[in-house]
């Protein structure tokens, strides 16, 4: 298959063209005839211009690469490796929601011939792709399993925003159902990965690996989150906390924050439903879930007390947000949990406006009905710093006492600024 990748009469076809599928189909198409799918047919023309949506890509790298972007199945031809990168995401009941996954395996084994590979980078519990992947598979296609196609797991460590730690940088995590498969697609790999690749000793492995990334990442920041709330109690700033036991040299700098996204506030709840389908409920992981999820309200909590003792009127109150999309300089705004404290103070009739000129409008809107403002008002009751896009940082004191109403507050999140800035400041 590698000689047939390498002449070009064979593609590689990447399925989702997401964070983790656009960067992804186009390192491997400087080398290989690829092809990029989604359903979504304007993304697809999107990226026919030669445009990331997400800003994360430059224009630049369209150019001089062997990529076709379609959403017709029928262009799916000559593939002899498919590479499933499609979201995995949770229901309202916080369980995995597999549905993409399942709908990305059923086009593949509709189209797939002969000798095929079938690789999995989507983020899923141990077991899955054997599971319910290989199972999908095997239903909706002609071929024999294993006799005519061969599955694999590498797991996407795409980290948005971040231009350091990259695709070619990173190192990559590859297994196989077969030693041979193993051999493949580390050679595979190897051709566009410059960091190299681990070989995990099954595919299980693999899979629980990515998985305990994030969640290992969402514990922690739990236990920031639990000393924040205590702190705030004890009347003791959690940063002068942090600095103080961070000159020891094995101390673990994790910082407090609201936790969203489509990675570390979704992970975990893979790795949790797996576990209590075994017959065991994990304590430690759920309660930082539980934690983290809860943060929002501990915000909202904190502005509403501030509203109270200032004798400021929650449906006369007029607040200001700074950022709504999931993470610092990304247009992304699923899972978003900036969302959650809009609509948490929606819910008291408070006046937001929100102020985000990074953010996919049209996916905020769809989504959380929301809108932004484009300019930034005065007379603010309260300002949110959620989000710590660069253009942020830039703001001084004089911007913030220029907007702000004599008995306002200005609510940190993200530690930008600190108690010079406004009358009144908090900060997790």
């Amino acid at each position: 298959m590698i000689e047939k990748l390498q002449d070009k009469s064979r593609n590689i076809c990447v399925v989702g063209m997401g964070y983790v599928g656009l960067p992804l189909i186009l390192e491997f198409a400087k080398h290989y005839s690829t092809i990029g799918f989604d359903i979504n047919e304007q993304l697809i023309n999107t990226l026919n211009s030669n445009v990331d949506p997400r800003n994360e890509i430059d224009p630049s790298q369209f150019e001089g690469v062997d990529v076709k972007f379609t959403s017709d199945p029928e262009d799916l031809i000559e593939v002899g490796v498919w590479i499933i990168a499609v979201a995995t995401p949770i229901t309202k009941l916080k369980s995995p929601d597999l549905r993409p996954l399942i709908s990305a395996s059923e086009l593949v084994a509709k189209y797939m011939e002969v000798d095929s590979y079938i690789i999995y980078e989507s983020t899923v519990f141990p077991g899955c792709t054997e599971e319910d992947c290989l199972t999908t598979l095997k239903k909706h296609s002609k071929l024999l399993y294993p006799e005519q196609f061969h599955i694999a797991y590498s797991p996407e460590r795409i980290n948005p925003g971040d231009r350091v730690h990259t695709l070619t940088n990173t190192i990559k995590i590859v297994s196989g159902d077969s030693d041979n498969t193993l051999d493949f697609v580390t050679q595979l790999y190897e051709s566009i990965i410059e960091a190299g690749v681990h070989k995990a000793t099954s595919i299980k492995v693999a899979e629980a690996a990515k998985i305990i990334e994030n969640t290992q990442r969402d514990l922690n920041i739990a236990f920031m989150n639990e000393l924040s709330i205590i702190f705030d109690l004890m009347d003791i700033k959690t940063q002068d906390v942090l600095e103080a036991a961070g000159t020891k040299w094995n101390f673990l700098k994790f910082y407090p924050g609201l936790v969203g996204g489509h990675c570390i506030g979704v992970d975990p709840y893979y790795l949790t439903h797996k576990s209590e389908s075994l017959g065991y409920r994990p304590e430690i992981i759920l309660a930082g879930r539980k934690v983290n999820d809860n943060l929002s309200k501990h915000v909202v909590k904190k502005i509403l007390s501030h509203f109270k003792v200032h004798q400021i009127g929650t449906d006369q109150a007029k607040v200001l947000v700074l950022g709504i999309t999931f993470k610092e300089n990304v247009s992304d705004v699923r899972n978003s949990k900036v969302v959650d404290v809009v609509q948490e103070l929606t819910n008291y009739n408070v006046k937001v406006e929100i102020f985000d000129q990074i953010v996919d409008e049209s996916a905020l809107k769809q989504h959380n009905q929301l809108e932004t403002i484009d300019t930034i008002g005065t007379e603010y009751d309260c300002v949110i710093a959620a989000v710590k896009h660069t253009e942020f940082l830039s703001y001084h004191s004089d911007f913030f006492k220029g907007i702000l109403n004599e008995d306002a507050i200005l609510i940190d999140v993200k530690n930008i600024y600190n108690e010079s800035y406004a009358k009144h400041y908090w900060s997790l």
